[in-house]
Formats: C-alpha cells, structure tokens, sequence
C-alpha cells in the first residue's frame, strides 16, 4: 500500500521524531510504499490567504498546495503524526488542512449536502500530550479530540479513520515507558497494516 505519512514537529530529538522512524520503518518492514511529509522540514506556509482561495476558485492551484494535494492523492492510507497543543492540532499542520484540504479537492457540495471526494482512503492518527491520559479521558477531551480529527476531518472528506493512538504525560515519563509508547505504536502497525 502508498503510505503518506504528514508529520508536525518542529525538534528532530523529540518523541514524536521518534514515532516517525518507528511507524515509518515498520510499515517498510512490511512492504508498504512510504512518503513522509514534515511540514516544518518544509517550511510549509500555514496561512490561507485570498489569493489561494482566489486562484483555486480559478482553477490555478497554488504549486505548494497542488504538490500535498497529488501525495494525498496518490496515497491508500495517509497517517497524521503530531502533538496536542492548546487542545489542538499545531498551527501549522491545522493551516495544511485549511489549505490542501481545500474545496473541490477534498470535499465539494451537492444537491444532497456534502460530497466526500477522498473516499476509499484509511486514516490514522498518533497523537502525544504532555496531560496524563488519564485525565483527558476523565474530562472528554479525548473523546473531544477524536470527533474533532476522526470525524470533523477525516471522515468529513471521505477518508475511514482506522485507528487513533493518544500518548499521555510526553515529557514527564522514564525511559522504559517510552520504549513501549513505540513498541505500541509498532504493533499497532503491524496489527492495522500488516505484510
């Protein structure tokens, strides 16, 4: 399968760099194709501006949206990888949904309401925090969070969501505990995306 993995942190030491390289050699290791996207890598430019909106509506693409938008459409499963921040998707990476997933492209409307133009596509979802798990969960902020990103985006252009990791209390835990934060984050691969 063409994997396309869409990444969000600004520190190649931090955890989540680290469940980029455990997710993306585990679905190596089993066969798939794999595109990484690191957005801050790329230096990719968040804000929507009119003009995009302009020249989409024109049928000219932008060439940096136009270049996400074909790695989205060449791609079977496309996986976010980045951490709560304020209860949200980081900036950057929220500004990479305002303007790929754009009008047209990924979604449109018809005479029966909203066209899901990503169909067929899977979607996964590996977020960290620095909150205990416990107490998002306590409070609903998970349960928040996955209708925010799960349904509010994925499902909302067609892509299935097939699975969410949320990895609590990034920053306070040992290093054993991290070592099987990535060994779920491995089997969980191969458990979703097997040979």
């Amino acid at each position: 399968m063409k994997h396309l993995i869409v990444f969000a942190h600004p520190k190649t030491e931090s955890f989540n760099h680290a469940i980029l390289e455990t997710a993306a050699a585990a679905l190596i290791k089993n066969g798939h194709e794999v595109i990484v996207r690191d957005l801050y890598a790329l230096h990719f430019q968040p804000v929507l501006k009119s003009e995009d909106s302009i020249a989409m509506r024109a049928g000219q693409t932008p060439q940096d949206i136009k270049t996400e938008q074909e790695f989205i459409t060449q791609a079977e499963v496309i996986t976010f990888i980045y951490p709560i921040w304020w209860t949200g998707l980081p900036a950057i990476l929220k500004g990479y949904v305002d303007r790929v997933f754009s009008y047209g492209f990924a979604y449109s409307v018809g005479e029966q309401g909203i066209v899901k133009m990503l169909t067929g596509k899977k979607g996964f979802i590996i977020n960290t925090h620095a909150t205990p798990l416990e107490i998002y969960d306590t409070i609903g902020m998970t349960a928040g969070l996955k209708i925010t990103s799960d349904i509010g985006i994925l499902d909302f252009v067609g892509i299935e969501p097939v699975g969410h990791l949320f990895f609590g209390s990034i920053g306070n835990l040992d290093g054993e505990a991290y070592k099987g934060l990535l060994q779920e984050v491995e089997d969980t691969i191969h458990s979703l995306f097997p040979k």
